[in-house]
């Protein structure tokens, strides 16, 4: 299966050699190194929201997972 390609400004999904466009952002935060307001985000394409979600819920850094602004995601 070949990820589909983005456009040149579309954002890209930040788990490992995906090239998908992203559609969800995963904001996140390390407390050990953050303040408890900073959040940094990764941004996921449908297939790997849940893996990337996984990996950051399971440090206890996971804060939300919202819809990328402009992506499909809420439309019907």
């Amino acid at each position: 299966m070949t990820d589909p390609t983005p456009t040149d400004d579309a954002p890209v999904c930040s788990s490992r050699g995906c090239r998908a466009p992203a559609v969800w952002a995963l904001r996140w935060n390390n407390p050990r190194l953050h303040v408890p307001d900073r959040r940094k985000t990764w941004v996921a394409c449908p297939a790997h929201r849940g893996s990337l979600g996984d990996f950051l819920e399971a440090r206890g850094f996971l804060r939300e997972v919202a819809p990328l602004p402009g992506s499909h995601t809420l439309e019907a």
